[in-house]
């Protein structure tokens, strides 16, 4: 026997598993962020406490004892300019991969993907020497240029599959008309390509956000420190894991993410479903 619903229950049905998947999504971070306005003492408590006191103890922690804005506007700064660098940088190589024919084209697109499967761990030391050569260490600088180069593989090869599902005649009709690549690429191509550009920044400042090896490593001091490694202060020293602080940072490095998927979440949306059916 088969269960048929009208057009109005099947509304009601779809917002509840809807509303159901949304509270269940957000339940952990709603009590992550709990975590962060509770006393310590209650969280290393070990009996259960259903009804936990209201307190600010680790939001002035984390911005009077800490300079906690230094290290947030470190990551903004980081992330932002290593996005741009790849954009920058991967959108004429992603182009020239998908439309130019010469020698070598494959063998150059497996090269730049290869290089996001190597273990980072291996390149630490010398990346370190090159930017301690460069003057570059504990600076924001080094920071923009390497989650770049971390990256560069990445938004390059999202960027390349969008626009090889790009009709040839588009390009064609332009060239007919007298326009230049370049201008090709700026006018056309580039719009075209928008919601794949846009998934791909917003991968790159994901994986941006989420680097601690190399942030640790050329981040010598707090003058660079970004959130991923300001979260190392809470968890050891003399004072233990200070969990409500941990919490805390936590959630704010998680919201300003979390808020920019909102905002392009449309684009976002077709980028990753963009060329993922082809007629």
């Amino acid at each position: 026997m088969r269960l048929r619903f009208g057009r109005g229950e099947s509304l009601v049905l779809r917002y509840v598993v809807l509303g159901t998947w949304a509270l269940v999504c957000l339940v952990p971070i709603l009590w992550f962020l709990s975590i962060g306005f509770r006393p310590r003492t209650e969280i290393i408590t070990p009996q259960p406490i259903y009804w936990p006191n209201f307190s600010l103890d680790a939001w002035h922690m984390i911005w009077d004892d800490w300079p906690m804005g230094a290290y947030l506007r470190n990551s903004v700064l980081a992330i932002f300019g290593s996005v741009v660098i790849d954009l920058v940088l991967a959108i004429p190589a992603a182009y020239s991969l998908a439309r130019y024919e010469y020698r070598g084209r494959e063998d150059i697109g497996f090269y730049i993907l290869s290089t996001r499967m190597m273990a980072p761990a291996i390149v630490a030391i010398p990346i370190f020497f090159l930017f301690r050569g460069l003057g570059l260490l504990d600076t924001v600088w080094a920071l923009m240029l390497i989650y770049a180069a971390i990256n560069l593989s990445v938004v390059t090869w999202i960027i390349r599959s969008y626009m090889m599902d790009l009709p040839k005649e588009l390009e064609d009709a332009a060239r007919t008309d007298g326009a230049s690549d370049l201008r090709i690429l700026w006018e056309i191509i580039i719009p075209v390509c928008l919601p794949g550009i846009i998934t791909a920044a917003v991968i790159a400042a994901i994986f941006a956000i989420n680097e601690f090896l190399f942030t640790l490593l050329i981040a010598s001091t707090p003058n660079a420190y970004t959130m991923s490694v300001a979260l190392a202060n809470f968890t050891g020293g003399s004072d233990g894991k200070i969990y409500n602080a941990i919490a805390m940072v936590s959630f704010l490095a998680f919201v300003p993410v979390f808020i920019l998927v909102l905002l392009i979440q449309r684009n976002l949306s077709r980028g990753l479903t963009m060329g993922a059916v082809k007629g």
